[in-house]
């Protein structure tokens, strides 16, 4: 990958995750980048470097694996993103390898403390799942893994108006399909723990 297709995969994906008027797949990675503006910036030389560091693969996942751990993707820095982002990136890539095995951790905590009709339970303010997720207890992946299953974001859209949950459902959508999984495994996981639990 050249320099100015790393800042093309930068704003791409920085506008992915942060607007909602713009979606990765369907724009192919297209955004208005001109060579010009990018030889004007004063932070090319970030680009360079990870052009020069990693595969085309591996730059796409490293600005993934960046946007959905920052708490504020809108404010994330290419500068700060490569002298910080690497610790993010191979934690995210450990995930990520073995999604399966933190996704049946999570879950059966989840399901341990609670019935499982209380987790997506909207009457009483935040769901239970949301609050779990709030506090760090289930990550982002498990509550898009759970929206691939159970696609629950809907009726919690429908239910829930309030800030917190927009920025939330937000991230769950836009991050939905980079995180490719067998559907059916993630089901006969979370089958045997319900079952379990009953």
């Amino acid at each position: 990958m050249m320099p100015f297709d790393a800042y093309k995969c930068y704003l791409s994906l920085k506008n992915h995750f942060t607007k909602d008027n713009y979606d990765y797949f369907k724009y192919c990675g297209k955004s208005r980048a001109t060579v010009q503006s990018f030889y004007k910036r004063k932070d090319r030389m970030w680009f360079e470097k990870i052009a020069r560091q990693k595969s085309d693969q591996e730059v796409i996942d490293f600005f993934v694996a960046n946007f959905v751990s920052c708490p504020d993707p809108e404010s994330l820095w290419i500068g700060e993103m490569i002298k910080e982002g690497e610790g993010r990136y191979q934690h995210w890539q450990k995930k990520i390898q073995s999604l399966s095995y933190f996704f049946k951790e999570e879950s059966q905590s989840l399901f341990e403390e609670n019935k499982f009709e209380d987790v997506f339970k909207c009457t009483k303010g935040h769901p239970v799942l949301l609050k779990k997720h709030l506090s760090g207890q289930i990550s982002l992946e498990t509550m898009v893994l759970f929206d691939k299953v159970f696609a629950y974001s809907k009726n919690f859209d429908k239910k829930l108006q309030d800030p917190v949950w927009e920025t939330v459902s937000r991230r769950i959508k836009k991050y939905n399909p980079f995180l490719n999984t067998d559907v059916f495994l993630i089901r006969k996981i979370l089958k045997e723990i319900i079952l379990e639990d009953q």
